[in-house]
C-alpha cells in the first residue's frame, strides 16, 4: 500500500492542521507529526512552516506534495488496474480542451467505446494546462489538445490539423465577404474565449505577429463555453474567432458563415498525447482510423 507518511502528507497539507488531518487519517495528532517529522528527515528538507494560523507548505513542501500526488495517482491507478485484469476490463481515461468538446472527438470517443469490448472510457474537459498537469500526475492516460507539444516525456499522434477563422452569423453583413481585413474586424463586436484558452492565445500572438493588439478590437464578451459561443453568433450578439471545426456542422447546414482574417494564417496541430509508459497504444491507432472515418463524413 501506499507510504502512510504521504498520505498523512496530502491530508494535512489538505487540511492545514495536524488535529484536522489526524481526526481524517483515524490517528493521533502526535502520530501526524510524527509522520510529517520522519518524512522531513528522510527527505532532509522542512515541509511547512509553522506558526499561528493554518500551516503553509515551504517551497519543498510544495514539490513533495506534488510528487505524492504523482504517487497517490499511480497506486490507485495500480489498484484499478488489478481489480480490471481480472475482470478483462480496460479503462481509459481522456482529457479534451474545451474547444474540442465542440468537435467530433467526443462523438468518435463514444463510438469506440461502443464499439470496443470490455473498454470504459471517462472524458474530462478543461484547459491546455491544467491538462498537461494531469497527464503528468497519471490523472489522465491521454490528452486530445490543440498545438505541439516539447515534453520528452510524452508520445504525441497528430490526429487533425485546424485553422481558427471568423465565425459570424449568417445574417451578418460580413456573411457575404469572402475574406476580412483587421481593420473591418475591429468594427465588430467580438466575443471570444476566456485569456487563458488555446485559441485565444494564438489570435493574440498572430495580432503580435502583425503589430496589432487585443486592446485595439472591440471586445464585448468573454466566454468559457463553445457551444455558448456558437449560440450568441447565431443570434448575432457579436462575432467570434473559433476552430473551423468546432462549428464545421453549421457551416455545412448554412447556419453559420466563416471567413479568414487577411494576413492571419492560424493553422494549428490537433494531437494525442500521451505518456511514453501507455501501454494501449492499439486503443490510439483505432482511434484516430475511427476519427478519419468521421471527419470524412462530417466535414466532406
Amino acid at each position: 500500500m501506499m507510504d502512510a507518511k504521504l498520505e498523512t502528507l496530502l491530508k494535512v497539507n489538505e487540511t492545514r492542521n495536524f488535529t484536522r488531518a489526524a481526526k481524517l487519517l483515524s490517528l493521533t495528532q502526535p502520530a501526524v507529526s510524527q509522520h510529517i517529522r520522519q518524512l522531513e528527515h528522510d527527505l532532509k528538507v522542512s515541509l511547512f512552516i509553522r506558526g499561528e494560523g493554518a500551516l503553509k507548505l515551504t517551497p519543498e513542501g510544495e514539490i513533495a506534495v506534488k510528487y505524492a500526488r504523482r504517487i497517490e495517482n499511480l497506486y490507485q491507478n495500480l489498484e484499478q488496474a488489478l481489480q480490471d485484469e481480472k475482470k478483462n476490463l480496460t479503462r481509459l481515461s481522456v482529457g479534451v480542451t474545451h474547444t474540442s468538446e465542440s468537435n467530433i472527438i467526443v462523438e468518435v470517443l463514444a463510438k469506440y467505446s461502443s464499439l470496443a469490448e470490455n473498454c470504459k472510457i471517462t472524458i474530462l474537459s478543461d484547459t491546455i494546462n491544467n491538462l498537461y498537469y494531469k497527464l503528468k500526475t497519471y490523472e489522465l492516460d491521454i490528452a486530445i489538445v490543440e498545438g505541439k507539444i516539447v515534453d520528452p516525456n510524452f508520445n504525441k499522434v497528430l490526429l487533425d490539423t485546424d485553422s481558427l477563422i471568423l465565425a459570424v452569423s449568417k445574417d451578418h453583413p460580413l456573411a457575404q465577404k469572402s475574406i476580412v481585413t483587421l481593420e473591418e474586424l475591429k468594427r465588430q463586436k467580438l466575443i471570444l474565449r476566456l485569456p487563458d484558452s488555446a485559441t485565444r492565445n494564438l489570435f493574440a500572438s498572430h495580432l503580435e505577429s502583425n503589430n496589432q493588439t487585443l486592446d485595439e478590437f472591440n471586445v464585448i464578451l468573454e466566454v468559457d463555453n463553445v457551444a455558448t459561443i456558437k449560440d450568441l453568433v447565431r443570434r448575432n450578439f457579436g462575432v467570434s474567432i473559433l476552430p473551423r471545426s468546432t462549428f464545421a456542422s453549421e457551416l455545412r447546414k448554412g447556419k453559420m458563415a466563416g471567413l479568414p482574417i487577411e494576413n492571419l494564417s492560424m493553422t494549428r496541430e490537433i494531437n494525442i498525447v500521451y505518456h511514453r509508459d501507455f501501454a494501449h497504444t492499439d486503443m490510439l491507432q483505432e482511434i484516430t482510423k475511427l476519427y478519419y472515418q468521421y471527419s470524412r463524413k462530417k466535414y466532406s
